[in-house]
């Protein structure tokens, strides 16, 4: 039985087997080939996390009224929570919303960017995203509910 045309190897690169009777290897996204590894590596992909930040905030409208929200509610969630477990889960739920927020604006820009037409696929796309959004905002209205509001004090 002939060995099949293609193989995958550990990075995901495609190897073709049987072209012109040599082997060849295409690089693809998973190689290191001629990347930096490293410190220089962190430098960069920390260049491009705030590059993408700044965006954010300069282009997304919704993204920097969360960012006001968080900015106003971290430091309440600080003085309100009684344990470190209750402020961790107060402030924490506030930058899952942020980030949501940033998946939700990146997935809005490959659709933008795919084309500006209807279409009812990028429609579903884009509300999909803002339901994800919805729902992370709903998990903050509940976790702090559940945390600040009185239902069952013990020993009170």
């Amino acid at each position: 039985m002939d060995a099949p045309w293609y193989s995958y190897n550990i990075s995901f690169t495609l190897q073709w087997t049987r072209q012109g009777g040599r082997r060849r290897e295409m690089r693809g996204a998973g190689d290191n080939y001629g990347k930096q590894r490293g410190i220089a590596h962190m430098v960069r992909a920390l260049v491009w996390s705030l590059k993408g930040l700044l965006a954010a905030v300069r282009y997304e409208a919704a993204f920097r009224q969360e960012l006001l929200a968080v900015a106003v509610l971290v430091p309440t969630g600080i003085v309100l929570g009684k344990t470190g477990t209750e402020r961790a889960l107060l402030v924490g739920c506030l930058f899952v919303v942020l980030v949501v927020e940033l998946l939700n604006s990146a997935l809005e820009a490959v659709v933008n960017r795919v084309g500006l037409e209807d279409h009812p696929l990028s429609g579903r796309a884009k509300d999909l995203g803002s339901a994800a959004v919805f729902l992370s905002i709903c998990t903050v209205a509940v976790v702090w509910l559940l945390i600040l509001w009185p239902i069952n004090q013990v020993g009170s």
